[in-house]
């Protein structure tokens, strides 16, 4: 259902990716050693922008497809890996090379 939602404002729709079930070593982690949920995750969707004092629209950093890293609480679930933030709750978009 979430996903096709269609952001106002500043907001995005991101769905968070899996983290590596093993190390770049290639040590497997047990569940207990997870942790719950991703910090990263690659947006689906994004708001026109945010709104200045004057009236003009700031366009979002933030595009479609890019990877981005969050806070750990950050946004409002809106599904089991989907979260809805605010543009300004990202810390930086992660190169895909």
């Amino acid at each position: 259902m979430f996903e096709k939602m269609k952001p106002l404002r500043d907001c995005l729709l991101v769905q968070r990716v899996e983290k590596e079930e093993k190390s770049a070593g290639g040590i497997y982690f047990p569940d207990s050693a997870k942790e719950e949920k991703s910090q990263i995750g690659r947006v689906l969707a994004v708001g026109s922008g945010k709104h200045a004092a004057d009236g003009s629209i700031i366009p979002m950093q933030v595009q479609v497809d890019d990877l981005v890293f969050f806070g750990k609480f950050s946004g409002i679930d809106a599904e089991k890996d989907l979260v809805v933030l605010r543009e300004d709750e990202i810390f930086g978009v992660i190169d895909k090379k």
